[in-house]
């Protein structure tokens, strides 16, 4: 397990601890798949009570640490403080996001290309983001005002400034022939770019570009859970990262101009 940093916040490093303490189940769950890929039934299931094990650590962790903190999550929505009134800042309004398993699908398929996630969010704000991959054991997190970090070394986004050097990231594969608008937008900057690549895990794939693995991300389609804290990653990595659609989009600052402009309506 490695070490909390010594730069973040009591309540990130509160979400590094908790996001490892999730992942060593999903490790060793990732250890057993081979086991059942004979019966797709049996392995569906296995998927959903690692994800329902690994949440309900996540939980059991945030709420012991912070109990005036909410949470959001996929599996049981939203989830009010058990302590109304915060100790922690008298102003209150904190809410964790979280994805005990983000890249379900790439899990499945013994894939080692998946996350567990946490976002700390001010009402509204997301002040700070935490991305687990337990596999690799990189350990990314960007804070507000303090920066992006890939285990403990500071990461920043990449240098590019034309789309037609840029590898893109992108979210889920229907969004490169259609989105809720009828706009292919992935297809529709698909040869502007260098590349184009699809890794099914969002909160890892932000967290790629705030650490300049790629150059930019697009989804139209991708919950909150799943996006908030890499948005926080690449911001603090001296991206941006906004909202799209019911998705985001990112990257550094010249090709964000760029991205803006290529996908603004006609």
């Amino acid at each position: 397990m490695l070490s909390i940093s010594n730069r973040s916040s009591a309540a990130v490093n509160v979400a590094i601890l908790a996001v490892q303490k999730a992942a060593c189940g999903l490790v060793r769950d990732f250890g057993e798949l081979e086991k059942l890929q004979s019966s797709p039934k049996s392995l569906g299931t296995f998927v959903s009570t690692a994800i329902k094990r690994s949440g309900h650590v996540l939980l059991e962790e945030l709420s012991a640490a912070r109990p005036d903190f909410d949470l959001l999550t996929e599996e049981r929505g939203e989830i009010l403080a058990s302590q109304p009134r915060s100790r922690f800042d008298q102003n209150g309004g904190f809410r964790w996001i979280v994805n005990p398993l983000n890249g379900a699908i790439n899990f499945l398929h013994g894939i080692s290309h998946f996350a567990v996630s946490v976002a700390i969010e001010q009402r509204g704000e997301v002040l700070a983001g935490v991305v687990y991959n337990p596999v690799t054991s990189e350990l990314f997190w960007g804070e507000k005002g303090k920066g992006a970090f890939l285990n403990n070394q500071r990461i920043r986004v990449s240098g590019r400034r034309t789309l037609d050097s840029a590898l893109v990231g992108g979210g889920a594969a229907s969004d490169l022939v259609r989105s809720d608008n009828g706009a292919p937008q992935l297809a529709k900057i698909a040869t502007q770019v260098a590349a184009i690549r699809h890794f099914g895990a969002t909160s890892l794939d932000l967290a790629f570009v705030a650490a300049g693995r790629l150059d930019a991300f697009l989804s139209e389609n991708s919950p909150l859970w799943d996006i908030a804290a890499g948005m926080s990653l690449v911001r603090e990595a001296g991206g941006s990262a906004s909202h799209f659609g019911n998705g985001v989009v990112a990257s550094n600052e010249p090709l964000f101009e760029s991205l803006k402009k290529t996908l603004a309506p006609q």
